[in-house]
């Protein structure tokens, strides 16, 4: 049976990889017709990439070095899936990076291109009440380009990591060294993720700073010498370290709910499940590829079969209107239902899935999957509440501008805390009841329901930074005002999506890591963990004061980055004659080395650590003080994550909001305080934030790899 399990799953990564393929021959079909707007993408494509590939020659060491200690230690086996899962994730980062780079420039020269069939003049859509010109032709133009990038990044990761397992299982057949394939994607991601981030933040921040504050020109004017190194971050950051990010989550709940699996037996003396607990998780993603697939087919018109779902959809009662708003153009209702769709095409078939697998147990199995989806969904919404412009938070937020810089970091700190409330709830709330029906079996895939339409929730995520990458490459082409009022709408959505996406992550991290530490558990021979033990309060202390490091490292490197990236931009505008009248050329290539010096350098610590501190914690106190540490650094790292991600996507969205026009827009002393509050939240929304659920995950499928040895 173990055979006819990796063939499904092989089978449905391979499904994943042609949708990506079918999609991008046509996305590659759509050429740009603008020289500057290619000029500048090129330009944009070549420095993420040369970025990645540097990036990736460091870590070739790394990875080499900790597959050795691994066949000293475990045997070849464990290096294997090791180097597999590395290689799986720094492949989805590198895929996704070369598409996104790809897509950007096009969904610019889509807005351009739409604009003219358009019945309305470029005046007259400019002067026209805002929903006339973001759901015209041009809008739906850009969604469509923006959208189809974001899907191939999707699921190329959600296809690697269903191939990635069934190789591993195929030549290992053995789950408890297949989690090594866990712990080498998560490597990858700790480090593109906080890499990425410091990249991405120190060229933001300095743009920014010096730009809008001290300058007064708009965001990615190309008189400003951070720009190129800002539009190239936003990809290095959010496409590939989210890429190797999602992907080390999606694949590690599925490991989490395969190890628990094998030994679970629904009664306490019972059978243990063996391949059934095995499979089923993995049939559970299977599902979530074919879901996701169709979502994306009810967004995007450049899908396979897309035609097809959306008329077919349109014959169901009450969907007729829903698939006409989405055919207008309205891109947050599109890529809402979209998801919507794919949660209730995975809660239909879990149900089916769990009569065929448990039979007596269904009901049980299939109300903890379903438990995990909707604490997903809900955390979405939860996320979008507290960091969406829509809604009173983040206006709260930006009128707390009228007071200063100093109200208005108070504002978001706020929010941000108080935003750590639902979510949480939320996640007890899951794990209660999905513990109560199907105990840590339950848990455990309740967080692969979290995950298991990764493949929509990632192509929603990834359409943001290339939405942004798109307004970037607009103001620095000089277009048309219209085109950059479009991009920067679809950018708006794209930071709500983004927030959401995060929440999600997070939410499922706190799952997911819940599971590996039961695994670990088992596989230590621990039974309980006794908070009366110092060495367990030791190891709890610990384990609650790493996010913390982590997160102090990781913003230090930013404000390091950013000082230097500050310094180079005055330098520049201060000894370059003509650079603001615009007769001068900025350096470029010196801010964007600035950033890569940073990131290269200053990701190592930080990634190192997460690795280092389990293994000491294990060997020098024993295996109970390692459990410690596992369980404090889930209980902070989940809080830190989700108060810096909120925080910093309010404080984002609460300066759009004022540079839509509200509390004196754009120019006003209201904007120079949200852009400081802004590039506060960088660094806590895009590198520590982001980082720390693949931490907390990291460091347990350390432990769980390695418990052997303790």
């Amino acid at each position: 049976m173990w055979l006819f399990l990796v063939f499904i799953t092989l089978v449905f990564g391979v499904l994943a990889g042609l949708y990506a393929w079918t999609v991008y021959q046509k996305l590659d079909e759509f050429q740009i017709g603008h020289p500057r707007v290619k000029e500048l993408s090129e330009i944009i494509h070549g420095g993420a990439m040369a970025f990645l590939k540097k990036e990736y020659t460091w870590l070739a060491p790394f990875v080499g070095v900790v597959a050795i200690l691994l066949v000293s230690a475990l045997g070849l086996g464990a290096a294997f899936a090791f180097i597999l899962g590395a290689a799986c994730s720094a492949t989805a980062g590198y895929i996704g990076m070369y598409v996104a780079t790809n897509s950007n420039g096009r969904t610019t020269y889509a807005a351009l291109a739409g604009m003219s069939e358009d019945k309305t003049s470029l005046e007259k859509s400019e002067d026209a009440p805002e929903g006339d010109a973001l759901h015209s032709v041009a809008a739906g133009n850009a969604l469509e380009v923006a959208f189809s990038g974001g899907s191939i990044v999707g699921m190329v990761v959600v296809g690697l990591g269903l191939i990635g397992l069934a190789i591993a299982y195929l030549f290992l057949n053995d789950v408890t060294a297949l989690t090594a394939f866990g712990m080498g994607a998560s490597s990858i991601a700790l480090f593109a993720r906080v890499g990425g981030g410091i990249y991405t933040k120190a060229a933001d921040v300095g743009a920014d700073l010096v730009g809008k504050v001290e300058a007064g020109i708009p965001e990615d004017d190309p008189r400003n010498p951070a720009t190129i190194a800002d539009n190239v971050g936003d990809n290095v950051g959010d496409i590939a370290g989210m890429g190797a990010d999602l992907f080390e989550s999606y694949v590690n709940s599925i490991l989490a709910a395969m190890a628990i699996g094998a030994v679970y037996s629904f009664t306490k003396d019972g059978q243990a499940l063996g391949l059934w607990g095995i499979g089923y998780p993995m049939f559970l993603s299977a599902w979530g590829v074919l879901a996701s697939v169709i979502g994306c087919m009810m967004i995007s018109q450049k899908a396979p079969f897309a035609s097809t779902v959306r008329a077919f959809t349109k014959k169901l009662p009450g969907m007729a209107g829903v698939v006409q708003r989405i055919e207008d153009g309205d891109a947050a209702f599109a890529l809402r239902t979209g998801t919507f769709v794919a949660g209730g095409l995975m809660i239909a078939g879990t149900f089916v899935l769990s009569i065929l697998f448990f039979f007596a147990n269904s009901f049980s199995v299939f109300l903890s999957v379903t438990s995990g989806v909707l604490a997903g969904i809900l955390i979405g919404i939860v996320t979008e509440v507290y960091t969406s412009g829509d809604y009173r938070f983040v206006q709260g937020v930006a009128e707390s501008s009228n007071t200063g810089a100093a109200t208005i970091i108070l504002s978001g700190l706020s929010l941000g805390m108080m935003s750590t409330g639902i979510p949480v709830l939320l996640i007890c709330l899951s794990t209660l009841i999905s513990y109560y029906l199907a105990g840590m079996f339950g848990v455990a895939v309740a967080a692969v329901g979290m995950l298991s339409i990764t493949g929509i929730s990632l192509s929603v995520d990834a359409y943001g930074p290339i939405a942004d990458n798109a307004g970037g490459i607009a103001e620095m082409s000089e277009l048309p005002e219209g085109v950059r009022k479009i991009t920067d709408h679809l950018d708006a959505i794209g930071n709500t999506t983004a927030a959401m996406g995060k929440g999600l992550a997070i939410g499922s991290a706190a799952l997911t890591a819940l599971a590996l530490f039961v695994a670990y558990s088992q596989a230590a021979k621990i039974d309980k963990i006794d908070i009366m033990n110092p060495y367990v309060i030791v190891g709890l202390l610990i384990g609650g004061m790493l996010p913390f490091i982590f997160c102090s490292l990781s913003i230090d490197a930013v404000s390091k980055a950013a000082g230097s990236m500050i310094e180079e931009v005055r330098r520049q505008f201060r000894e370059i004659p003509g650079i603001m009248e615009g007769t001068g050329k900025p350096e470029y290539e010196k801010c964007v080395a600035i950033s890569t010096h940073a990131a290269l350098t200053q990701m190592i610590v930080p990634g190192v650590m997460a690795i280092a501190v389990p293994v000491l914690v294990g060997f020098l106190l024993g295996k109970e003080a390692l459990g410690g540490l596992l369980g404090g650094s889930i209980v902070t790292g989940v809080m830190m994550a989700l108060f810096m991600a909120n925080s910093g996507g309010a404080w984002d969205n609460a300066k759009k909001y004022i540079e839509e026009g509200h509390f004196n827009g754009k120019g006003s002393p209201n904007h120079a305080a949200a852009v400081v509050g802004d590039t506060v939240g960088d660094p806590f929304k895009d590198t520590a934030g982001p980082a720390l659920n693949i931490l907390i995950k990291l460091m347990t499928v350390v432990a769980l790899v390695l418990a052997p040895l303790f």
